[in-house]
């Protein structure tokens, strides 16, 4: 049962993570065209330097009815939706984890998920900035976790190797370097089982929802992996040992 210190602290989690939110918005903007992301925020219409008040994640949105207060033109849906999904996601994380280390690590790696899943539906390109990112989120939590560290190397290299061979015998045709790397540092970050838990998941995601998309919007074939892969990785974080302490007791492992 919720306590009110429990529900505060939810709150508390939601406005943070808003907030981390709307710079996620910078990033996802600003990265393709590779622009400076600490330069301060404008209207992409007028060019007028946006205040504090217009800046408030989510609720200027709402108050400014989705309009830029100076010139009127329309704002993105995009940048409340982002901002919202990132706090609703960072609550589910805690929800999950609990109130620990791991779940910090975890808010952080959803959120360069999210960039990573938008950049790379629109671009193909997975940025360097974010897998890198990762890395070092990775590298934190073998550390934090030392007694598994084997689980933590092991799971940098099962799934990225395997493709890397397709990447390799399809000369570059099958599968991107980006992803590559993207299974790598968050396979050393979830370790073993749950990053190939998370790549299953991206490949039954992938498969359902591009054909699916296709079909109902007549697009062509070209599969942008990143989403699939990252929707994978967050729900193995979060998931992915229940699953297996579910899946290893079915069939009589455990």
């Amino acid at each position: 049962m919720l306590t009110q210190l429990t529900i505060f602290l939810y709150i508390v989690i939601f406005l943070y993570g808003i907030v981390i939110g709307s710079f996620l918005n910078v990033l996802i903007f600003r990265i393709p065209k590779k622009e400076n992301i600490v330069q301060s925020s404008h209207c992409m219409n007028c060019g007028r330097k946006l205040g504090w008040r217009d800046m408030v994640p989510v609720f200027s949105y709402i108050i400014l009815r989705g309009r830029c207060r100076q010139c009127g033109a329309r704002i993105s849906i995009q940048y409340p939706l982002i901002e919202a999904l990132n706090g609703v996601l960072y609550v589910v994380v805690f929800m999950a984890g609990g109130f620990t280390f791991s779940s910090v690590l975890y808010c952080l790696m959803t959120s360069a998920l999210i960039v990573i899943a938008v950049i790379d539906e629109r671009t193909y390109q997975i940025p360097v900035s974010q897998n890198l990112f990762l890395g070092l989120l990775g590298i934190i939590m073998t550390v934090y976790d030392f007694r598994h560290i084997l689980s933590h190397i092991i799971g940098a290299v099962i799934v990225s190797l395997f493709l890397y061979g397709l990447y390799y015998f399809s000369s570059g045709k099958a599968i991107g370097g980006g992803d590559i790397k993207l299974m790598a540092y968050a396979g050393l970050l979830l370790g073993a089982k749950n990053i190939i838990f998370a790549f299953i998941l991206a490949c039954i995601l992938g498969s359902v929802i591009h054909t699916i998309r296709m079909k109902v919007s007549k697009r062509n074939n070209l599969l942008a992996l990143g989403p699939y892969l990252s929707a994978g990785i967050f729900i193995a974080a979060l998931w992915g040992s229940r699953f297996w302490t579910w899946y290893l007791g079915m069939m009589g492992i455990y």
